[in-house]
């Protein structure tokens, strides 16, 4: 989290002026292809939030089916649904909001680790893999289902993150709910993310995903004061 930033986006996802190549142009001429794999689950009425939290609906103003000239939805969801990013201000007062989300953060070097852990925290010890890039999500299989609620999941320690932090990390990612377990009320794994200005990604299926190294794109919407922010998450294998 910090300010917004006015860079220019990496050049592998921009095309030059006046081109139509596109970066799987440029690999296929270096004898290579990118592989785009999804890490978001798929957001419908059935997707569990959560608990006491909104509920993703969707309703209908205009259908093109009913006889309109455009089909028009609208959402009400909480904005912690599926694949999202939390804003520093969902758990520390006077921090930033999602819309002062650093982009270069949600783009880059990632590494995704697997972890044989079904509940609890994970702590540093419980790594067998050193840390290989600032960006890092855990694989632990311990929310296999997005739409069944699975209370007992596998969550971050604190000093997890604050080991992570003094090995360059900026940004933490977990295929569950939360990196804090549902019981917590004071969430410190939250607090000292926010602490040590490392962002938070969570609720990503990474049961596909073998652990190694990636390039991750995860970007939030730019929603002016909110906590949190809905992403597609993608790893990006070269």
């Amino acid at each position: 989290a910090g300010r917004r930033s006015s860079a220019a986006a990496p050049p592998s996802l921009t095309r030059r002026a006046g081109s139509t190549k596109t970066i799987n142009d440029r690999k296929r001429r270096a004898g290579g292809m990118v592989r785009l794999i999804d890490i978001s689950p798929l957001v419908s009425e059935r997707i569990r939030v959560w608990p006491g939290d909104v509920p993703y609906s969707r309703t209908t103003s205009a259908s093109r089916e009913a006889g309109d000239s455009v089909s028009l939805s609208a959402l009400r969801t909480t904005l912690h649904v599926g694949a999202h990013l939390d804003a520093p201000s969902h758990c520390a007062g006077d921090a930033p909001e999602i819309d002062a989300m650093e982009l270069e953060t949600c783009y880059g070097a990632c590494q995704v680790i697997a972890l044989a852990k079904s509940s609890g925290r994970i702590r540093p010890d419980d790594l067998d893999v050193p840390v290989e890039a600032p960006r890092v999500l855990f694989r632990t299989g311990s929310f296999p289902d997005p739409e069944r609620w699975t209370p007992n999941f596998t969550s971050l320690s604190a000093k997890l993150i604050k080991s992570l932090h003094t090995q360059g990390v900026r940004l933490v990612g977990i295929d569950t709910p939360s990196i804090d377990p549902q019981e917590s009320e004071d969430l410190p794994a939250h607090r000292a993310a926010a602490d040590h200005d490392i962002a938070i990604l969570e609720g990503l299926v990474l049961e596909h995903v073998a652990p190694g190294r990636y390039t991750l794109a995860a970007f939030p919407l730019r929603l002016e004061g909110a906590d949190a922010s809905p992403v597609r998450a993608v790893l990006i294998a070269e």
